[in-house]
C-alpha cells in the first residue's frame, strides 16, 4: 500500500533546508514550557477550532448511515479529526511563523514567538500524521485514498496565503474531505448526496472563515498577503450571507433527497435564523472585533444542533 505521507515529503523538500538551518538555530526551549507550548501549537487550549472540523465529519458519517453508524468508526473519525487538524495547525505554524509574529493576534503562537523551535515543530507533525495514517488504515481502500488525497491540500492552504486571491477557498475544500471520507468509509461509494452535502460544507467554510480572517485585513494588507477579507473588501459581509446562504438551501436540497424527519427541519430554521442574525450584524458600519469570534463560536454551537437535527431526523 503506498504511503501516504509521501505527498508531504515532497511539497516540504523545496523548503527543508531552511527549516532545517532554522531548528538548528532556533534556541533551546525549557523543558517546562515546552508541553505548553506544543498544547498551543495544536490549539488543544482552544478547542472550538477543533470541533468545527469535526463537524462535517459527524454530519457526514450519521446521514451516511441512516443515523446509526458502526460506533467504532464514529470514533475513528473523531480521532481522525483530532489528528488531521492537528496536523493542519502545526503546517500552518511552520510556513507562517515569520508571518505570524507580524500579526496581532497569531503574534503569541508558540513558533512565531520562538517558544518552540522548528525542529519540535516538525517533530510534533511528523507524530500527527503518524496518528492519521494509522486510524487510516481502520477504513476501506476508498475512503484511505481520500484521505491520501487530503494531504496535498492540507499543506497547501498556508502556501496558497501567497498565491491564491482567496485562500479560506483552499481551507473549505480541505474541509470538504471531511465529508468525503466517512460517507465512503459507511457506504464505499460517493452519490449525489454527500456531493450536496461536500458542497455546503465548503460553503459554509468559505463563511465563517472568511469572518474569521476579517478582523487580520490590515495586517494582511502591510504584510502583504492574501485573504477572502481582503479580495471582497466591502462586500465581504454580502458575501458570507451569500455562502450561508447557499448551505441553508443545499441543507435543505439534503434533506428533502434524504427524507429527513422534522428535527431536521427545526435545526434548519433554527440555522436560517442564526445566520440571518449573523449577516445583520456584520453588514452593520465598523462592528466591534469581538463579533467575529462570536460567530465563529456559534458556528460550532450551530453545527452541532444540526448534527442532532440530522440525527434524530434520520432514526425517526
Amino acid at each position: 500500500m503506498a504511503n501516504p505521507l509521501t505527498p508531504l515529503a515532497a511539497m516540504l523538500e523545496a523548503d527543508l533546508s531552511p527549516l532545517i538551518v532554522d531548528a538548528m538555530a532556533s534556541p533551546s526551549v525549557r523543558p517546562s514550557s515546552t508541553l505548553g507550548a506544543i498544547v498551543r501549537l495544536l490549539r488543544w487550549d482552544k478547542p472550538t477550532g477543533r470541533l468545527i472540523l469535526m463537524i462535517p465529519a459527524l454530519w457526514s458519517v450519521f446521514l451516511a448511515a441512516a443515523g446509526q453508524p458502526p460506533w467504532p468508526l464514529v470514533g475513528v473519525i473523531i480521532l481522525g479529526t483530532l489528528a488531521t487538524s492537528a496536523a493542519g495547525c502545526v503546517v500552518n505554524d511552520l510556513w507562517d511563523r515569520n508571518i505570524d509574529s507580524q500579526v496581532q493576534r497569531t503574534r503569541n503562537r508558540p513558533l512565531a514567538a520562538r517558544d518552540l523551535s522548528v525542529g519540535v515543530g516538525i517533530g510534533v507533525l511528523g507524530v500527527a500524521l503518524l496518528c492519521a495514517y494509522g486510524l487510516s488504515l481502520y477504513l476501506n481502500a476508498l475512503s484511505f485514498w481520500l484521505c491520501v488525497l487530503a494531504v496535498p491540500v492540507i499543506l497547501l492552504y498556508p502556501l496558497a496565503k501567497r498565491v491564491f486571491p482567496v485562500p479560506q477557498l483552499v481551507l473549505s475544500i480541505a474541509w470538504g474531505f471531511a465529508v468525503l471520507i466517512p460517507w465512503a468509509a459507511v457506504r464505499n461509494s460517493l452519490e449525489l448526496p454527500v456531493w450536496i452535502l461536500w458542497l455546503a460544507v465548503v460553503l459554509w467554510t468559505l463563511g465563517f472563515d472568511t469572518v474569521y480572517a476579517m478582523p487580520d485585513h490590515n495586517d494582511d494588507r502591510r504584510i502583504g498577503i492574501n485573504s477572502a477579507a481582503l479580495f471582497f473588501g466591502d462586500y465581504t459581509p454580502q458575501i458570507v450571507g451569500f455562502c450561508f446562504l447557499g448551505t441553508w438551501l443545499l441543507l435543505i436540497w439534503l434533506g428533502l433527497l434524504l427524507l429527513l424527519a422534522w428535527p431536521y427541519w427545526i435545526g434548519l430554521a433554527i440555522a436560517l435564523l442564526i445566520w440571518s442574525r449573523q449577516y445583520y450584524l456584520l453588514s452593520r458600519y465598523k462592528p466591534p472585533l469581538a463579533l467575529y469570534g462570536q460567530i465563529f463560536r456559534q458556528n460550532v454551537q450551530l453545527g452541532f444542533i444540526l448534527l442532532l437535527g440530522m440525527i434524530f431526523g434520520s432514526l425517526l
